[in-house]
């Protein structure tokens, strides 16, 4: 257990509202430059770590409050604490406390991230919080609100436009962090200065903004920055007068030397050891081996060196919150799960990492928790039919925009989920060429309610007859995920482009957003009981064969698209991994919350639904399906992430 330092009063100077960034001026000078100011838990000299003035050595592991369901966050704490940390991480994730302008954060139920930071204090663990703005963290646009990146507006940048609204949202978050730190009675010890920012970009003079916001807002503890260890990495994102972590998967001893020669004060200390990896749809399972990544942690804390090991439990991006890569301009969507293969498996399960790692770290005595919590047994549930696609996602009202182009999903306040666009185009008899020209990500495209096909990046040409009569068009345009990381971060979703009959444009568009990561349980029992399932029906028997590949990823024509449920009678609520053999692409809810998506391309195949969300009795699980519907839901007993492949990121 670590003893907490008595409580004192947290620094309460002003804190600047929207300010712009300062100038080249403001920057520490070399007398500034400090290891910390005198009342921080932690400082540093000799290039060691202290904790009030003993040696000391940061041990700590990556959870995130948001991926983890309320509940269970204090059994996923002392988990990690049986790991033999000392310390937790977590990132804040700006859009999910604030997903709307209009409305203030929200810091209660899933969202509470002051009772998630007293949870670890009562368990004896110090925190690290990673406020951002950015976090990276393969979460939905980086953390980022979709409302602030649909602007023109320079993001991570000293762009008043973004350090404004940027100080409005820490004028809501800091004071609270400020209020949990050591030196008032709290378990947070360090902070972090923006994220792994010299991977993105070089303005220092948002650095320094980054860095005097925290501060005037009340944050007294060790600042810290955080880039990977190479000289562009840490040219661009480390500032003076503030210790440079860095983060890595491999070869620590090379990145002890780099800091050494450039900060030969400061202890080593890696603010992410990459003890895996996650997934992208249509990929393998990422793993690391349990060898390879307890040599790579025992070379990092040797010689007092300091580690936080992410992820030490990854948990689940429940709903859409799945953030998305992007490769020579091909969308790469991360997976619903984030087990990432950390030592704490998404369930809580204790791996053959945790118990080799566990020894690394010189933990002893017995474990306070089960190595594996209670789960269901194995079952098969039948799946009902219930709606058709576009009368299911049509029951719902929603207020829609007539405009001559398609309206994206920025210009519809829409974050995450699908837009229904509607034109009225006359088409010439005979065979034409319709052309969807810029779709962010993925297109169903029906012409008089018959299904033509799917369009995207990868295949924007689609086949349409016409007998010289107005038809009605439908574009259901679908999102896969924001980009979280790179120059992408920020990219609008939606149809963007023009769509062209040949060589003519559509003009006149009504575009209807879908807020599926909104929906109430009333809204999908009203979806679910709002028509024929065979709206979407037999039509599809005419689509070409390969007119559903679009890019690297595979989908087949509706045929019976649309809603269908499951009934799950419960006698004791435990965990269970759902899967649906035989369904191709779609949605998943539990009693109306969205669990996540499901996809038969893989890898993953089992979706974990933890025991808190079921209820004893029946339990409705809801399945929206977008290719084509298999009959069966699926409960087992374990999880099932898709074929391994051994993966270890380095630099250089």
């Amino acid at each position: 257990m670590i003893e907490l330092p008595a409580t004192r009063n947290p620094t309460t100077s002003a804190a600047p509202t929207g300010s712009a960034a300062p100038t080249a001026s403001a920057a520490f000078t070399a007398s500034e430059a400090s290891a910390g100011t005198a009342t921080s838990a932690l400082t540093w000299s000799g290039g060691r770590l202290r904790r009030h003035g003993v040696p000391h050595r940061i041990l700590s592991g990556g959870l995130h409050y948001f991926r983890v369901h309320p509940e269970l966050w204090r059994d996923r704490i002392r988990r990690l604490a049986d790991l033999g940390l000392n310390t937790i991480d977590t990132y804040v994730a700006w859009n999910f406390h604030q997903p709307r302008e209009d409305e203030a954060p929200r810091f209660d139920g899933w969202r509470d991230v002051e009772r998630f930071i007293r949870l670890v204090g009562e368990e004896g663990l110090d925190v690290v919080v990673r406020p951002g703005p950015y976090i990276c963290a393969e979460w939905s646009n980086g953390g980022l609100p979709s409302w602030l990146t649909a602007r023109d507006v320079a993001l991570r940048s000293s762009d008043p436009a973004f350090t404004a609204a940027v100080g409005r949202w820490f004028d809501e978050l800091i004071p609270r962090l400020a209020a949990l730190q050591a030196g008032a009675g709290g378990p947070i010890v360090a902070v972090q200065v923006e994220n792994e920012f010299g991977s993105y970009g070089d303005d220092q003079a948002y650095l320094r903004w980054n860095r005097e916001a925290l501060t005037s807002r009340g944050i007294g503890e060790l600042l810290f920055t955080a880039d990977g260890p190479t000289e562009l990495m840490l040219d661009g994102g480390t500032l003076p007068g503030t210790l440079a972590a860095v983060t890595l998967g491999s070869k620590p001893a090379a990145a002890r030397r780099l800091q050494a020669a450039r900060r030969p004060d400061e202890p080593f200390v890696v603010a992410e050891f990459w003890n895996g990896w996650f997934d992208h749809w249509g990929e393998q399972h990422h793993v690391r081996g349990v060898d390879s990544a307890v040599r790579t942690l025992e070379g990092i804390i040797a010689d007092g060196g300091s580690v936080s090991v992410y992820m030490a439990h990854g948990g689940t991006n429940f709903g859409l919150w799945a953030g998305a890569n992007e490769h020579e301009g091909r969308l790469q969507p991360t997976v619903t799960s984030y087990d990432s293969d950390a030592p704490v498996a998404e369930d809580g399960s204790l791996t053959p990492k945790f118990h080799a790692m566990r020894a690394a770290l010189g933990a002893r005595g017995p474990l306070r928790v089960p190595e594996r919590l209670p789960v269901l047994p194995p079952a098969r549930v039948p799946l009902v039919r219930r709606a058709g696609l576009l009368p299911g996602l049509l029951a719902l009202p929603a207020p829609a925009t007539v405009e001559p182009r398609p309206a994206s999903f920025e210009r519809l306040g829409l974050d995450a989920g699908m837009v229904l666009h509607t034109a009225h185009p006359r088409i010439p008899e005979g065979e034409h060429r319709l052309t969807l020209t810029d779709v962010r990500d993925r297109a169903m495209v029906f012409c008089d309610g018959a299904f033509l096909g799917v369009a995207g990046p990868g295949l924007p040409e689609l086949s349409v007859r016409g007998s010289g009569a107005v038809v009605r068009l439908e574009v259901l345009a679908e999102s896969l995920g924001r980009v979280n990381y790179g120059p992408g971060l920020g990219r609008h979703k939606g149809l963007l482009g023009p769509v062209l009959v040949d060589r003519r444009i559509v003009q006149g568009w009504e575009s209807r957003p879908i807020a599926l990561q909104e929906w109430t349980t009333t809204d999908l029992a009203t979806a679910t009981s709002a028509g024929s399932v065979s709206a979407t029906g037999s039509d599809a028997a005419t689509i070409a064969g390969d007119s559903a590949v679009v890019g690297e990823f595979a989908g087949g024509a509706p045929v019976g698209a649309g809603f269908s449920e499951a009934i799950v009678r419960v006698e004791t609520p435990a965990d269970t991994f759902l899967a649906l053999p035989g369904s191709g692409r779609g949605l998943v809810w539990v009693n109306g919350f969205l669990l996540g998506r499901y996809w038969d391309i893989g890898p993953q195949v089992t979706l974990y639904c933890p025991a808190p969300l079921l209820r004893e009795g029946d339990n409705v699980v809801t399945v929206l399906e977008l290719e084509r519907p298999g009959d069966v839901l699926e409960l087992r007993d374990r999880a099932e992430l898709g074929p391994p492949e051994e993966y270890v990121e380095e630099f250089g």
